[in-house]
């Protein structure tokens, strides 16, 4: 075996070259010659260099062909990924926004609560995060529940699923 010392100015050359090596050594493992033993020692002929560099080329035209159907598919994936960011639509403010005072109203006036609003605080799990008996606190959850159901009336109108 024969070594040699090479000052490599381009990195990308230098790993080719690692690349030969390798895979002189993987063919070496393999066949137990080198390329050079085959040619000098008659194992194989013209002919068989021409079948070896046909098949090669063969299999380098199916590899051509696979890693431009996987850019295909990526290409085609990102381009659904795109189309649906461009298509997505934040919901309008307006259509999200309740009056207070509607919630409320709509609140008191279910049949299912059927206490005065000084009770409610006990036991209702009706709104969002239920009540703790601060009625200020409890209008305001009475607003989060009514906000997200106008949020997902929205969202229904403009993305059904």
């Amino acid at each position: 075996m024969k070594s040699k010392t090479i000052l490599f100015r381009d990195p990308v050359v230098e790993r080719v070259c690692d690349k030969f090596v390798t895979r002189s050594d993987v063919g070496y493992a393999k066949y137990g010659r080198t390329l050079h033993d085959e040619r000098t020692g008659k194992h194989k002929d013209l002919g068989g260099y021409l079948n070896d560099i046909q098949e090669e080329l063969m299999d380098a035209i199916l590899y051509i062909q696979a890693a431009k159907e996987e850019f295909a598919d990526n290409t085609a994936n990102e381009a659904i990924v795109e189309a649906n960011k461009a298509s997505f639509r934040p919901p309008h403010p307006s259509h999200a926004q309740v009056d207070l005072q509607d919630a409320i109203d709509e609140f008191l006036n279910d049949p299912a609560n059927n206490k005065e609003p000084h009770q409610m605080g006990d036991t209702s799990d009706n709104l969002i995060g239920g009540m703790t008996g601060d009625k200020t606190k409890g209008l305001v959850n009475a607003q989060k529940k009514w906000n997200s159901t106008a949020q997902q009336d929205w969202d229904d109108k403009i993305a059904p699923v």
